[in-house]
């Protein structure tokens, strides 16, 4: 895969801005096209058009209004500092739908986690989630906790041999070929006397031009896998991790893995994450 084309989500929220700057310094990397993506919590266009509300209604409107022109200005601003082809695009229709339609043309999203003390930052019930397991696109999520100071230079890849993250691994060669660090890491549920599934992944790794070493760590009982990543993160000074993003649809509601949910809810560095 080549990153050709990015495409990073925009808002109203305060980290907005953080992201268009990590997105336009991303395409700089890949000498690639930057698509901004402009969608926002659509429920506030469903008032209740009760008599006497029509003034409010209008104020409204003509905020939303005002905030699209206002992220528009920064980010064509921000596109022409960093001297990068720059697209901007503020569909209208229901958040998420909209959102995968326009993901699916793209090699490689730009997704900003939620935050709880942000408002701005809620566009739709388990927005990043449902977008990463409906694109069929590969995502970068950043925190919205702390600044990225060093991206993709301390590399940890979650394997456990499933289809996730075996795709997960293959979509972020191009992101971390630069690495100066690669670090295969399996969760080891049973012992035995095979030899680490890292070995392979490693192996295969090499013969992409990424030097990796690969561990093993047996399962904690009673700490959950989220939690053990989150610990090798912090302890290790990771500035990436890549991990599948496990997901299943049931009775129309997407369930997302435990793992997944835990470091979306709770990551300290970017993730890339493939469903």
């Amino acid at each position: 895969m080549t990153c050709k084309t990015l495409l990073v989500h925009l808002d109203d929220s305060t980290l907005s801005a953080a992201r268009t700057e990590f997105a336009l310094e991303l395409a700089g990397r890949h000498d690639a096209h930057l698509i901004g993506l402009y969608v926002v919590c659509q429920d506030l266009t469903q008032p209740m058009f009760l008599h006497g509300e029509r003034a409010w209604v209008a104020a409204l409107e003509a905020q939303r209004h005002a905030n699209l022109e206002s992220a528009q200005a920064r980010f064509m601003a921000a596109g022409e500092r960093a001297g990068r082809s720059v697209e901007w695009r503020a569909p209208g229709g229901p958040a998420v739908e909209t959102a995968v339609l326009h993901t699916r043309h793209a090699d490689l999203l730009i997704l900003g986690q939620y935050d709880p003390d942000d408002p701005s930052s809620y566009i739709a019930h388990h927005f990043v989630e449902d977008v990463l397991m409906s694109s069929g696109r590969p995502a970068i999520v950043l925190p919205y906790a702390g600044t990225v100071r060093s991206f993709a230079e301390n590399v940890l890849i979650a394997w456990d041999g499933g289809r996730e993250s075996a795709r997960a691994m293959a979509d972020a060669l191009p992101v971390i070929k630069r690495a100066k660090f690669v670090t295969v890491m399996t969760v080891q549920r049973h012992q035995g006397n095979e030899a680490p599934a890292g070995i392979d992944v490693a192996g295969w790794l090499e013969r992409h031009g990424i030097q990796a070493g690969f561990s093993a760590v047996p399962k904690v009982v009673g700490v959950p896998t989220g939690a053990m990543l989150l610990n090798m993160v912090a302890d290790r000074h990771i500035d990436l991790l890549v991990m599948g993003a496990y997901g299943h649809a049931r009775a129309q509601e997407l369930l997302v893995g435990g793992v997944t949910r835990t470091l979306l809810e709770l990551m300290t560095v970017p993730v890339l994450m493939s469903h």
